[in-house]
């Protein structure tokens, strides 16, 4: 057939196009799955090839594979490493279980690269055979996972690094705007005073913290059961293999990797994975939240709450002149929802397994490659488009604090609960200030007031002084506001 050539499997022959990389076995599994439209993440096919060029030199040092063979597998391992091999992956995604389409891609083009580094031709596969060579002592069902760890412990740390940045700009705000004094709300309601940089604060250790469990979940992604081959036994593989490709794969990476200690375990679990995705689901959910709080604060802006001002990155409607969206915060919600859709899915493909194999990982590596990146993405975003930028406005948060009820809770531990909550109510009832009804009443001297009511006493920890407290609650003042709450 013109530009085709025929080659031969287990299952017959078959027609692969005549200047393709790859051969049979992916062949048959382009015509089988399309469910996606979508190809391997680079990083995934990055490790599959440097699982192989590892697998290659360890079965040289053992004096399983010739020496000059082990360098054109390494060789063609690299150009596939570097993306210079557009055939290295060439199926969708969600494939036949574990991942064998993908990984004997990756065989297949090695060989037929190699091959041609040593004069051979394409598609003879000689010297150098796909499953016989390029696949020595190995196997899709310990390849796959280690892979997929792989591409795992290479994208964290690009997100790693965004975490940092993000906690590094939300600390700066926190530092600018320390002293602002702001309503604090709990139900949605308005609750006890707090500042911009507490609240910055806040965001910026829970960012610390999303970034803490990622680190430690990459313990568990560094232990990897290659040469465990089918079941985790070892089966054709030679005794020294599974320590040297470990200690092999580790120089070329450019990270401490370590052999799992039940290799069967490694072949079946995908606790390590599920825990990088745990990671980050919960990494999402702080984020979308700390997001949802944006859009809030800065609602209205005339009629909400508009504590904060965002960057206008867009016009906001296709109706409306002159309304601008909080866009960023929006996107970068959506990332989060996308993010605990796909640790669900992670979550279900880890329960799948059954009896010495779990099939689901391709599925896995699609979610945990997602999840990573649109996190990255988002955090990015979120830093560079929106918080970079933000501005608080100072005087909205002076004007609703003075209006809130905010300050009564530390009037509460000197006045008492009820006589507090009697302030309160006519406050509320008349419209007047907190102070002003307090003052009125006499239940507190201005001086003394204006003390108990600093912004370091709102919002902060701080004794009470009890004879203060004594000499107020006793006062004609507080016990006719007593009274007055039993009538």
């Amino acid at each position: 057939m013109r530009g085709r050539r025929r080659e031969r499997d287990s299952l017959g022959a078959t027609d692969v196009p005549a200047r393709a990389l790859w051969g049979a076995f992916t062949e048959r599994a382009r015509a089988t799955f399309d469910l996606t439209g979508r190809r391997p993440h680079p990083a995934l096919t990055r490790a599959y090839a440097h699982v192989k060029k590892a697998a290659a030199r360890a079965n040289a040092r053992l004096g399983l594979l010739p020496a000059r063979w082990a360098r054109a597998i390494a060789w063609a391992a690299d150009r596939v490493a570097a993306g210079a091999v557009p055939d290295a992956a060439v199926l969708d995604v969600l494939q036949a279980g574990a991942g064998t389409p993908a990984h004997m891609n990756v065989n297949e083009v090695l060989a037929n690269l190699a091959n041609e580094r040593l004069g051979g031709r394409r598609g003879r596969y000689t010297p150098i055979h796909p499953n016989n060579h390029v696949n020595l002592g190995q196997s899709s069902n310990d390849v796959t996972p280690t892979a997929i760890r792989l591409m795992a412990l290479e994208l964290a740390q690009a997100l790693g690094a965004e975490l940092g940045r993000l906690e590094r700009s939300l600390r700066r705000l926190a530092r600018r705007e320390r002293s602002v004094v702001k309503p604090g709300r709990t139900h949605l309601q308005d609750a006890v005073p707090i500042t911009w940089g507490q609240v910055f604060g806040g965001w910026a250790e829970a960012v610390r913290a999303a970034a803490a469990a990622l680190r430690a979940s990459q313990a568990g992604l560094a232990a990897i059961g290659l040469g465990g081959t089918a079941v985790g036994t070892g089966l054709t593989a030679h005794p020294r293999f599974r320590r040297l490709v470990v200690a092999e794969l580790g120089r070329i990476v450019g990270r401490r990797l370590v052999a799992a200690r039940s290799p069967v375990t490694a072949t079946w679990s995908l606790a390590p994975l599920l825990a990088c995705s745990a990671a980050l689901r919960a990494c999402a959910v702080d984020l979308g939240k700390i997001c949802f709080d944006l859009r809030l604060l800065a609602s209205g802006p005339d009629a909400g709450l508009g504590e904060v001002r965002l960057p206008e990155v867009e016009p906001g409607s296709s109706i409306m002149p002159g309304k601008v969206n909080p866009s960023v915060p929006e996107a970068v919600q959506m990332a989060c929802f996308q993010v605990r859709a796909n640790d669900h899915a992670v979550a279900l493909a880890a329960a799948a397994g059954e009896l010495e194999l779990n099939v689901m990982t391709p599925l896995v590596a699609v979610c945990l490659g997602d999840s990573l990146e649109v996190l990255t993405r988002a955090i990015r975003l979120l830093r560079t488009r929106c918080l970079d930028g933000l501005t608080v406005d100072r005087q909205r948060a002076r004007e609703l604090t003075a209006r809130s009820l905010v300050e009564a809770t530390a009037l509460s531990p000197y006045l008492g609960y009820d006589v507090t909550a009697e302030v309160v109510k006519e406050a509320r009832a008349t419209g007047r200030a907190l102070r002003e009804v307090v003052v009125r009443h006499g239940l507190v001297a201005p001086r003394v007031l204006a003390r108990l009511l600093s912004p370091r006493a709102l919002t902060g920890p701080r004794p009470t002084d009890v004879a203060l407290r004594r000499r107020l609650q006793a006062a004609p003042a507080a016990r006719a506001f007593r009274a007055r709450r039993l009538r």
